[in-house]
């Protein structure tokens, strides 16, 4: 005697998920839909007896490993293929590093000058260092009271 799994609990997550995945670029009609759903079924039931088993259930996950295993194993050969410039089969630091692409400022030291240095005169005053600082220390105290909670941090970080 066959077992078999609940239909309506483990195998309706998988086809459902697929399927709405496939339609998110488009509308589906609920029609579609279950047609989806039932083709993957199915699929899945090999000896067409209505019912899906263990074995038939471990089958399915088992190809379906075996093919996300596929596809990630060529999207890597492909990165590895773009990054081993010198083509030998083998990843150098340098050729590992450059993935990073380097950290660099995301700003010049002339374009922080001209944002800090209010009056313009090339220098940045201790003042003009503390008054954007004290801005965004007065934004989050929220009630304005000298001195910011836990409380106030969290509000401005959901802001």
């Amino acid at each position: 005697m066959k077992r078999s799994l609940p239909f309506a609990g483990v195998l309706m997550l998988a086809p459902a998920s697929i399927a709405l995945a496939q339609a998110a670029s488009k509308a589906v009609s609920r029609a579609d839909f279950v047609k989806s759903v039932d083709t993957r079924f199915n699929a899945m039931d090999t000896n067409h007896d209505g019912v899906v088993t263990r074995a038939e259930l471990a089958a399915e996950l088992q190809k379906e490993l075996d093919s996300a295993r596929a596809l990630m194993t060529q999207k890597l050969r492909q990165q590895f293929q773009q990054l081993d410039t010198n083509k030998d089969g083998q990843l150098s630091f340098a050729e590992f590093s450059a993935l990073t692409g380097g950290i660099r400022s995301a700003e010049t030291p002339e374009q922080k000058l001209q944002q800090l240095d209010t009056n313009h005169d090339g220098k940045i005053s201790a003042e003009e260092y503390r008054a954007p600082e004290l801005a965004k220390f007065n934004k989050v105290d929220a009630n304005h009271d000298g001195v910011v909670t836990s409380a106030e941090m969290q509000a401005a970080s959901r802001k």
